[in-house]
């Protein structure tokens, strides 16, 4: 086996499992007395795992401010609330929430200990200096199966309507110092969200393993997020079989989603969902969801047309194979199947058209124009203005 050079940048330590979540004051004790607690707007705090994890704080000596944040963070919310807490000598930022709320506290977790704005910060945005910290220490807790920000380096920020953005705060230091995931504070999404952010974590699978960075170990652990998401996506969405099993699957996938995307980029879905979010109010997953079987069609379709020796096609057979279970497919066959499972989950999971948003055919030069970030950097074939617009069309 012929393996070629790589590298694995940081990775949080992980925490994995039904009840781990009691073992969150055990593990902020390790960095001081003060915790900043950054939650969703209500759901968290309406579960009995809040007054346990307060009782638990308390038990270990512990005390705490708390901030909740609704919707995707902005840089001035980020700037808001670090501004807020500087002075109260926080030593461990704990974010509880879905992609948006881990996002919100790990840029304030960055923010707590510099003057600076967020805005001095941001990729594309600004002067972009270089981050030098320190970052307050981070613990990952995501309530939704997902996006992966519990293990990754970014914090993403948007600024909706006209002119918007959608970037990131990016540094080594940001990486949580653990990603605590447990699978029973799941139990509350509503099929809504199990469908877009689960299209979502299989999207970064998918994208992170035809990425042009990708290596054997990036690869290895994408398949194993890919073959849970088969399993229990569908099942979990539609209440069937032992839904507690589903969620720890979903759990599991969300979370190699994070490790992947954060080590070898990811490609023209997500290149597509920046400025989607930013220019409408498409929620991330939504977005991803949308778009992951069009884009992917696309991308073979370019592979076969100007690259057709790439290792590419020979990837999205093997996602085919692994979706359907059925490893005897010729390349071929296996990508016309990946295409159909996709196509299929698209629509038995209700995803939106991006129309809903508000977006029109008048709308996808602007978005076109804007697509051309990191992640469209690690696609595996460079898609033209013409081909991206084919996508975008195809879903309004």
């Amino acid at each position: 086996m012929n393996i070629p050079t790589f590298s694995i940048t940081a990775l949080p330590g992980i925490v994995f499992g039904d009840g781990v979540r009691r073992r969150l004051p055990e593990l902020a004790a390790t960095f001081g007395q003060r915790v900043l607690l950054v939650t969703g707007a209500a759901s968290f705090r309406q579960s009995p795992a809040w007054p346990e994890l307060l009782d638990g704080l308390q038990a270990r000596g512990l005390s705490h401010a708390h901030v909740s944040v609704s919707g995707e963070p902005s840089p001035k919310l980020a700037d808001e609330l670090a501004q807020q807490f500087r002075a109260a000598s926080i030593d461990v930022v704990i974010g509880i929430g879905g992609g948006s709320v881990l996002d919100a506290a790990k840029a304030v977790a960055g923010l707590l200990r510099v003057e600076n704005s967020v805005m001095d910060y941001l990729e594309g945005v600004g002067p972009e200096l270089p981050y030098q910290g320190p970052a307050v220490p981070f613990i990952a807790v995501p309530t939704t199966a997902g996006t992966g920000s519990e293990a990754t380096k970014n914090a993403v920020l948007s600024v909706q309507g006209e002119g918007g953005f959608k970037k990131s705060f990016r540094h080594e230091s940001l990486v949580p110092r653990y990603a605590v995931v447990d699978p029973e504070l799941l139990a509350t999404c509503p099929r809504t969200l199990i469908a877009a952010d689960g299209m979502d974590a299989l999207t970064q699978l998918i994208e992170s393993y035809v990425s042009l960075k990708a290596n054997p170990l990036t690869d290895a652990l994408a398949l194993s997020g890919i073959t849970a998401v088969r399993d229990a996506l569908l099942p979990w969405h539609d209440g069937e079989g032992d839904v507690a099993a589903h969620r720890r699957a979903m759990s599991y996938a969300a979370l190699l989603s994070g490790v992947t995307l954060a080590q070898v980029g990811l490609g023209s879905v997500h290149g597509l969902a920046a400025p989607l979010g930013a220019f409408f109010p498409v929620p991330h997953g939504v977005a991803c969801g949308t778009l992951v079987a069009a884009c992917s069609e696309m991308n073979i379709h370019a592979l076969n047309q100007r690259e057709p020796l790439s290792v590419a096609l020979d990837k999205y057979a093997v996602l085919g194979r692994v979706l359907a279970d059925e490893h005897d497919l010729p390349n071929d066959a296996a990508c016309e199947i990946l295409l159909e499972i996709l196509a299929d989950w698209t629509e038995e999971l209700q995803l939106p058209l991006l129309s809903d948003y508000g977006m029109q055919e008048p709308d996808i030069p602007r978005v076109v124009a804007n697509c051309r970030g990191s992640s469209m950097k690690t696609n595996p074939i460079a898609l033209t203005d013409v081909e991206v617009a084919a996508i975008l069309k195809e879903r309004l």
